[in-house]
Parts: structure tokens; sequence; C-alpha cells
């Protein structure tokens, strides 16, 4: 179709990684040990706590969701990457990419609400210890992984929406491994100022408000912890939050990096080294950081071992 001198794209190209032929197959075989590792640990982690009666808590019902989260938020993109690798066919309809943008934002968002749900528990848990089992029910608990996974839905409508009414003229290539906001935004030959204005917004509202929900309930939870007279009881204590904490830090230092900033200000070649970093690297230590770390998931991992290599 044309419009003038513009004829409009129906096909992008991820660029992805521009490395000599002979480094594909090794970027390949690299990518696919990561995912292969982020699935398999992941699935562990929920088929752990849906196994072991112990850990039917609030926290670990809220990390098998985490987990769940990171495996659909890698399958987003993963396969689709590691085919361009191996096959050399790079291509995505636009229309396709319009879905990846959506199912990217939908899980990076549910992500965001799930470490405030977190920060929230933990808050409860060590804040108002009396009063936890009483307030973070099995029914709040739901309702609150309800909340996340219904807000991280509903959020990236708008501005998926707005981003299928841009005419795509070329380039063709998109100068990334998946299809994100800013690169995608330069190949439009259509006014993309209110696209702009109302995915920053977007980001900006959502992003810092989660932020600072999980900044005020470590205020409170570093408060309490340092009111706690005897050294032990603070450690034993903050060790509870402490995997969270890391995870929270790592994640929310490279998203703020990422889309915090004006679009004008992006350049893509160090932008793309930033999300191997929280779209690769993450995943794969936040299994390790969060739950395999943990001694009551260790516990349990090692009783359902016992049990297969018994039954065996």
């Amino acid at each position: 179709m044309g419009e003038g001198n513009n004829t409009f794209l129906t096909e992008l190209i991820l660029v992805g990684f521009t490395v000599i032929p002979q480094l594909q197959i090794v970027l390949f075989t690299i990518f696919l040990a990561i995912y292969v590792f982020t699935v398999t640990t992941n699935i562990i982690i929920i088929s752990i706590v849906r196994a072991d009666q112990h850990l039917h808590k609030p926290m670990y019902f809220f990390i098998s969701n985490f987990s769940f989260l990171e495996l659909c938020y890698t399958t987003t993109f993963f396969p689709k990457m590691m085919a361009g690798l191996v096959t050399g066919n790079k291509t995505i309809s636009v229309q396709g990419c319009i879905i990846q943008f959506y199912f990217m934002n939908d899980f990076a968002l549910t992500i965001h609400f799930f470490l405030a749900v977190m920060s929230f528990d933990r808050y409860l848990a060590i804040c108002r210890p009396l009063h936890y089992t009483t307030i973070m029910t099995s029914r709040v608990s739901g309702y609150l992984a309800l909340f996340a996974w219904t807000a991280g839905f509903v959020s990236p409508v708008m501005p998926a929406g707005l981003v299928s009414t841009l005419n795509f003229c070329g380039p063709q290539n998109i100068d990334h491994f998946f299809c994100d906001f800013a690169p995608v935004l330069k190949l439009s030959c259509t006014d993309t100022s209110l696209v702009e204005i109302t995915y920053l917004s977007f980001v900006w509202t959502i992003v810092l408000c989660c932020f600072l929900f999980t900044l005020v309930s470590y205020a409170h939870i570093i408060s309490t912890v340092l009111r706690i007279k005897s050294p032990f009881g603070r450690k034993k204590t903050f060790s509870t939050c402490s995997s969270h904490l890391a995870v929270v830090s790592i994640f929310y230092s490279t998203v703020i990096f990422m889309y915090l900033r004006p679009p004008g200000k992006t350049t893509f070649h160090s932008d793309k080294v930033v999300s191997v970093f929280y779209s690769m690297v993450t995943p794969v230590f936040n299994p390790i950081v969060y739950s395999l770390r943990n001694q009551e998931v260790k516990k349990a991992l090692a009783k359902v071992l016992y049990r297969h290599l018994k039954l065996g």
C-alpha cells in the first residue's frame, strides 16, 4: 500500500546481534542454555511449591506466580530470537511486532506489580507479625495476585493500541532483538509525539508508583529491623526479605536506565547491552537468588528428590 511517495511496510526485521556468521551458532548455544536454565529452574520452583505443604504460604505463593511470570516473559522473545540466529530469517510482521510489544510490556509490568505486592507481604510479616496471618490470608493473597496479573494485562492496552495506528515506511530494520518501544517508533513515518507522551506517562506512572510503594515498604522494614536489639535477630529477620531486595535493586536499576529517559536520548547499542542484562541475565539469577538459596525451598527440593529416588 502507498500514500504519496511512502510505501507502508508489512514486515520488519529484528536485527538482533550483528556478528560474523561463524559466531551465530555460538550465540544460539549461549541463549539456548540461558533459556533452558530459566525455564527448568522456574518449573522446578513452581512444582516444589505445589508439592510441599510447608510451602503453602503467601510468600511462596507469590514466588511461584513470579516464576510463572518469568517463564511467560522470556518466552515472548527467546524462541523468535533463537530461530533468527539459526535460520537467518529475522523478519516479523508489523502485527506480530505489535503483539510482541504488548506482551513484553504486559509481563514486564506484571513483574513490577508483583514486586510491589511481595514487598507488602514482607512488610506485614516483619512490621506487623502479630497480625500477619489474619491479614495475609489465602484469599487476600489470591486477590493480590489477581490484581497484579489483571493490572499488568490492562496497562499496555492503550500504548499498544496507539503504536498499532502508526504507519511504517522504512527503514525496515529494528535495531534490537525484540520489538522495543524506541527502536520501533524510529521506523514510523507517522507523527509519534502523542504515542511518545502517552507511553512515557504510562511508564513513569506505573513504574514509579510500584517503585515508590516498594521503597516505602522497605523503609519501614529496615526501620523495624534496626530496632531489633539482638544482632542475630536482626540478621535472621532481614534474611527473610534480602533476596527480594536484591531482585528489586537489580530489576529497577536496569529498567529506570532503559525507560525513564526521553526517547531522543536513546542509544540503541548500549540499550541492547542493558536489555540483555534485564531480559536474559536477571531471569537466570532470580530463581537462584529468590528461591534456590532459601533454606525451606532447598529442604523441600531435597525431600522431593529423595521421594522420587526412593520410588525409583
